[in-house]
């Protein structure tokens, strides 16, 4: 082991949970999850149909029919079957062909997803689609097909071979809940069993049902007194959020069967979530990109707002406005810009794997048009694409001496952590918060928020020891920006202003910090899992730097100007809008 590994490993496993700490020493030991196998009748189900129509497939994951599948972003076709210990594509890919999503696509024929889904029952046995996580969610999705009249088309044999399938892989799940990873794949375990638990008959079934008070004392846990998710990332956020509203749907079709307790948690949980994610949503109706989270995995926030209306879920908004307290989220609106910012350490503590170094970093949306967006993921392969995913140059906040924020390492790891602060908040007004890198923990960056009717101003400022900063300014691409520059004998050095043109009449003026020498570069941006698409980015750096003010207002663009000089459109594989609606995946 590298010497220097030790100590950044020790300072990760300090905040495990003894519980979690166990249940990973356990892992190990046993060396994986093996199949659990049920004697006796297959159990039958309780309902035939769901209340409501469950959403969509997703639009990510496709399959031909035959042997061909579109992953997250990624093709792969079968020569000769489809093997179901295949890694070449990373492990998300691979959670994703044996989560069975695609097979919901109205596309394929109720017999072509039966195939399918005998193809894996009688040949995986053993390997990654026994992992808890990919169970949870092939469970889900088969079992939406069950409920979904029309989609599968089975004999009394094959019915009853997919329910004794699908039983023992609820049995193998119920006993072996991700405990050593605990955050949404634990939520998924149980929501599964319990899930499983309400559809079918038998005493097998009663006892996955009694797993329903772990899963109520996990959305306590893990959904948050402001509705957000304790990961704190609006991609995963939504996910779980729609499959608590597949577990309402299934409740609202067996209220005999539902335990009241149960219901009533769920339900409160899932309209303080719908009110959550409306504070993290852009004009353009689609999430912000913090954290781990990308278009096309989770459904856009409008279709879920609109599922939840289908079930009667009562949408329950933050009780201050535009504030998650707990996520560290906020959102400032006016008639002209929407500002969602965050202020917040790797969360949870004793899981941060879908954290980024993003603290007092900010999307930006201005006359409608997404103006300032964070980078987005690519992939969850260790590496260098995904530790740029997760760097701090990579979000709209400061970087000190060349420092990340947090000790990013490996694909989902957090060694020692940034401390954050919020000081003041005014709703619709005001943020005050401060955060110290893990490595320089006596240099303090203080940033404050202000927003009113003419415009946007941002505070930078340092207190402790001076150190070299990094800006980072990361652009929408496809939108235009140019830098107009200082005249030589000018001090300090560099440009003070930038112009974003917008469609229509006007265009977003920024005055930049002084004392900071100013460049354009491009720079990658993921919005969908294996897409890379290049955008300007606004790069600012200084020896030393006390304090600096922005100011970002809307002007209407002048009849005929000349341009000044700068960068101009940068070279993209996609030109114009980024984002993808629709389409609903799971992630690891």
């Amino acid at each position: 082991m590298n010497p220097r590994s030790l100590p950044r490993l020790l300072r990760t496993l300090r905040h495990l949970r003894p519980r979690q700490a166990l249940a990973q020493l356990g892992h190990v030991l046993r060396g994986g999850v093996r199949p659990v196998e049920l004697s006796g009748a297959a159990p039958a189900l309780r309902v035939e149909a769901a209340a409501q129509p469950f959403l969509p497939a997703p639009a990510h994951a496709s399959f031909d029919g035959w042997r061909r599948f579109v992953l997250l972003g990624r093709e792969h076709g079968f020569r000769d079957g489809v093997d179901w210990d295949f890694m070449d594509e990373g492990p998300l890919w691979a959670y994703h062909l044996h989560q069975f999503d695609y097979a919901r696509s109205p596309s394929l024929s109720p017999q072509a997803r039966w195939e399918l889904m005998r193809d894996w029952i009688e040949h995986c046995g053993a390997g990654v689609g026994w992992h808890p996580h990919p169970i949870s969610l092939r469970v889900l999705s088969w079992a939406k097909l069950l409920l979904t009249p029309g989609r599968l088309s089975l004999g009394a044999e094959d019915a009853e071979l997919l329910r004794g399938s699908m039983a023992c892989q609820v049995e193998t799940l119920a006993r072996n809940l991700e405990l050593r990873l605990q955050g949404n794949h634990l939520f998924s375990n149980l929501l599964t069993v319990v899930f499983a638990g309400l559809l079918f008959e038998g005493r097998q079934a009663d006892e996955w049902l009694r797993h329903e008070a772990a899963f109520r004392r996990e959305l306590e846990e893990q959904i948050l007194p402001d509705g957000s998710h304790i990961e704190g990332s609006p991609m995963y956020h939504g996910l779980l959020l729609e499959n608590l509203l597949d577990l309402l749907n299934l409740m609202r079709a067996l209220p005999e069967r539902s335990p009241a307790p149960l219901l009533q948690a769920v339900e409160g949980c899932a309209g303080r979530m719908l009110g959550a994610h409306q504070v993290w949503t852009h004009p353009d109706g689609e999430i912000a990109l913090l954290s781990d989270s990308a278009f096309g995995i989770a459904h856009p926030p409008h279709w879920l707002a609109a599922y939840g209306a289908s079930l009667g879920v009562e949408v329950l908004e933050p009780s201050l406005p535009g504030v998650l307290s707990d996520a560290g989220v906020f959102r400032f609106e006016s008639d002209d810009f929407a500002l969602i910012a965050t202020a917040s350490a790797p969360a949870p503590t004793y899981q941060p794997g879908h954290a980024h170094c993003d603290a007092l970093s900010f999307e930006l949306s201005a006359g409608g048009q997404r103006v300032v967006t964070d980078t987005g993921v690519s992939e969850y392969i260790p590496g260098p694409l995904r530790d740029l995913c997760r760097a701090t140059r990579s979000h709209a906040t400061l970087e000190l001496d060349g420092m990340e924020q947090s000790e990013i390492w490996a694909a989902h790891r957090v060694g020692g952590r940034a401390r954050v602060g919020v000081h003041q908040v005014e709703a619709n007004r005001r943020l005050e918060a401060t955060c110290s890198a893990w490595a320089t923990p006596r240099t303090l960056h203080r940033r404050v928020f202000l927003l009113d009717d003419q415009g946007l101003e941002l505070r930078d400022s340092i207190e402790g020891p001076a150190r070299p900063v990094r800006f980072a300014l990361p652009l929408e691409p496809g939108v235009r920006v140019t830098l107009e520059r200082d005249s030589e004998a000018s001090r300090p050095p560099g440009s003070q202003r930038a112009w974003v043109e917008l469609p229509g009449d006007r265009r977003l003026r920024i005055d930049l910090p002084k004392g900071v020498s100013w460049r354009l570069e491009s720079r990658p941006y993921f919005p969908r899992f294996g897409a890379r698409i290049e955008r300007s980015c606004l790069v600012g750096e200084a020896e030393e730097f006390r304090e600096g003010r922005w100011y970002f207002s809307l002007e209407r663009k002048r009849v005929s100007r000349s341009e000044p000089e700068g960068q101009g459109r940068p070279r993209s594989r996609s030109r114009g809008r980024s984002r993808v609606r629709g389409g609903l995946g799971r992630t690891a």
